[in-house]
């Protein structure tokens, strides 16, 4: 790893995505790759085998294919441009007309924001000027303005309030010369208006409407806030645009009813199917009453698509076996590697193991800036020889579902189709630790080298494919396990992997919080996904009453166990408690010795405390813990084989768990629920599960070269499984 900085301090020298992040023999991976250094870079297929820079483990393992993918390739620096708007059609404008009217309901969520917001702009087509020929801005103490070829012409100084409703017009005369805007609350209070001259030319016989964005040759000055009916009328009464934000809520489509039709098209994925003007409370789904969604929620930092050219391909060959790779780039001084998936050919495994990889829960993180993140986390993560650049110190690369936008609502949309910096071989996700610190890619990589190494043949299967391809993509396997931490996933790939234990296939569920939050992927653009942190759940933020349905398919969302499918009813476990990344053990329950059933999984495993060790946390019961529980659905059938203890004062129960500041849902002491249980089903239909209930579990599967009695308790279920 290099320790160079970049030349441009707001921006990564080499970075780059593949699209997809996973593909069968024959299909075609995409890599796109933005360079600033100035110098031709290679690439280098190379498979990866840990991603895990810890010396305490294997350390960092990669296995280079020899494989001509071209190059050099020239050094190009490929822009990105954050910000949600709304781009309409082109609109005739009447050749008596001499005056125009915009008008808009806004929610302004930074309201006293320095800069400009553009709530509408017009641009004098064929070909715009650098600036619009007209705008409608917010403009902090400012007031709203009217501006003409960027001078204010008019303004209105009202006080507006964060989040509530006003409807704001301008408008111009070139006839007389006049022009005005005024503000009037959607509610009580008085409506603010200013007059002023208008010093522009006669209007242009053709325009362009930019909702929630200015123009300066290119988007800019984005609104942070719902804008809902935006319009444009020649004089008092000639509709020349009317766009009406509840109709085709789940596409990316804006649609005009007036007689024109100048529909458009949204930019940047902002946020739909939210509370508009009229909501009342009276119904929470937008699809029943879609007027009451009416509105769009833009922001100035939406980015999920970077839409990137593609540098160079790779089309997977038939010999490439099942597994995790990468493109690892480089310009003798800078690198980075861009991570995919190969998968066996459709219908034809290579092995009976499937190994279930999380890609959407990937996503949804992809990016985290940690809020207790500081800059000497990046001097430590180097000399650890971990990743080196951080998603925390560079935001402009758009930021996960983790995260909050500038404006304060959550982040609700992810995509694989940027770089991410947390998904790459060597992330560190907690450099301030002693241990390995690592959670999802690459603690993933933990299961996966440990299967190479001890013999496992396993291919690889994408919840991607899971939700395309149904439990079909699972054919031909006698078990499928799971990574550290399958949290995220859609009706189709919970459908799948349900209909896999219902025809009797062996499940391994090696993590835990698992099967826990409810997505949705765009209909348009299924690289992108959705997700409302409703009712309930540990969240980073959470989503405003009335916005708990999907915009992309209409779904309730939240999680799962709100949509009646709790965790428990796939996996035995469900998620129960969370602290620090702080890994305990688990002990032997008295069952697990006396009954014959369960004998050989302990076969070689005298002790009754196990995982008291692990590269993750320190120990295999850590950091967040699933526990079974029938009256969420764990079968009374399953066999708890062992329960972790010892945890400190730092883990609490999750949200949904807490009834009031004394009592629990279970009711249950506090303590009995902070705990994560290790168990075993066999079902009448022959289907088996095993379950860890447990985030860290696979950090412990390497520690002391894999002779452990983590190891060995892992490796004596798979043996039986996979008879």
């Amino acid at each position: 790893m290099t320790d160079a900085a970049p030349k441009n301090p707001g921006t990564v020298p080499l970075t780059g995505y593949a699209d997809p992040l996973s593909g069968r023999p024959g299909d075609t991976i995409e890599f796109k790759v933005s360079s600033l250094g100035g110098h031709p870079w290679q690439a280098t297929l190379v498979r990866v085998l840990c991603a895990d820079p810890n010396p305490a483990g294997p350390g960092m393992v990669e296995e280079v294919l020899p494989v001509d993918l071209g190059g050099p390739f020239p050094a190009r620096e490929q822009p990105f441009r954050p910000g949600s708007h709304a781009v309409a059609d082109e609109i005739a404008v009447p050749s008596t007309a001499t005056s125009i009217r915009l008008s808009a309901y806004i929610a302004p969520y930074l309201p006293d924001a320095e800069g400009c917001q553009t709530i509408m702009a017009l641009l004098a087509m064929p070909e715009p000027s650098a600036v619009p020929y007209a705008s409608l801005e917010l403009a902090g103490t400012d007031g709203i303005v009217l501006r003409s070829g960027g001078e204010p012409v008019a303004a209105a100084k009202p006080r507006l309030r964060r989040r509530r409703w006003y409807r704001v017009e301008a408008w111009l005369d070139t006839g007389s010369g006049e022009c005005g805007v005024e503000v009037t609350p959607a509610g009580e209070g008085s409506a603010a208006a200013g007059r002023g001259v208008w010093t522009g030319p006669a209007l242009p016989a053709r325009i362009r409407c930019l909702i929630a964005a200015g123009w300066d040759r290119g988007a800019v000055h984005h609104f942070n806030g719902k804008i809902e009916a935006p319009a444009i009328h020649g004089g008092e009464s000639v509709v020349l645009a009317t766009w009406d934000f509840s109709r085709e809520i789940p596409s990316t489509r804006i649609v005009d009813t007036g007689p024109g039709r100048h529909h458009g098209r949204l930019v940047n994925y902002p946020t739909r199917a939210v509370t508009g003007m009229q909501w009342d409370g009276s119904e929470m789904n937008w699809r029943h009453r879609p007027s009451h969604y009416a509105a769009i929620h833009f922001h100035e930092d939406d980015i999920v698509d970077f839409g990137w050219e593609t540098d160079f391909r790779f089309t997977i060959p038939d010999d490439l076996p099942s597994g995790s790779y990468a493109m690892r780039i480089d310009d003798g001084q800078q690198r980075d590697w861009l991570p995919f998936y190969v998968l066996p050919p459709r219908g034809r495994p290579g092995n009976r193991l499937c190994v279930l990889i999380s890609t959407f829960t990937y996503a949804i993180y992809g990016n985290h800036a940690r809020p207790d993140f500081t800059q000497e986390w990046v001097a430590v993560a180097r000399r650890k020889g971990g990743y080196p650049w951080s998603p925390a110190a560079y935001p402009q690369y758009g930021l996960s579902t983790y995260n909050v936008h500038r404006d304060g609502s959550g982040i609700c949309h992810a995509s694989h189709r940027r770089p991410l910096f947390n998904l790459r071989p060597g992330y560190i996700t907690y450099p301030n630790l002693d241990c390995s610190g690592l959670r999802h890619y690459q603690a993933d990589s933990h299961l996966l080298y440990w299967l190479e190494r001890s013999g496992f043949g396993f291919d690889v299967v994408t919840d991607r494919e899971l939700h395309d391809e149904g439990v079909a993509a699972l054919d031909g396997y006698a078990a499928v396990c799971t990574g550290t931490h399958p949290e995220y996933h859609t009706p189709q790939t919970l459908d799948a992997l349900s209909d896999w234990r219902r025809r009797g296939g062996d499940f391994l569920y090696l993590g835990g919080n698992g099967f826990y939050w409810r997505v949705a992927l765009h209909p348009e653009n299924p690289g992108v996904i959705e997700i409302r942190r409703a009712e309930g759940g540990i969240r980073a933020w959470a989503a405003e009453p009335g916005e708990y349905y999907h915009a992309f398919d209409g779904g309730y969302g939240g999680l799962w166990r709100r949509n009646r499918r709790p965790p428990q009813l796939l996996g035995g476990v469900g998620f129960s408690a969370q602290g620090t990344f702080f890994g305990s053990h688990y002990r032997r329950t008295p069952r697990s010795r006396e009954d014959p059933d369960v004998a050989f999984i302990f076969e070689g495993v005298d002790e009754d405390v196990l995982g008291d060790f692990g590269l993750c946390g320190g120990g295999a019961a850590g950091f967040e813990l699933d526990r079974f529980d029938p009256e969420l659905g764990s079968d009374p059938d399953i066999r708890v084989i062992a329960s972790s203890e010892c945890h400190g004062d730092n883990f609490t129960l999750v949200p949904e768990e807490r009834l009031t500041h004394i009592t629990n849902w279970p009711g249950e002491p506090e303590r009995n629920l902070i705990r994560a249980d290790m168990v075993y089903q066999e079902r009448e239909d022959g289907g088996r599960l095993f379950a860890a209930g447990s985030i860290t579990f696979c950090g412990s599967l390497l520690v002391n070269g894999g002779d452990n009695n983590i190891s060995r308790l892992l490796e004596n279920v798979l043996q039986r499984f996979l008879e």
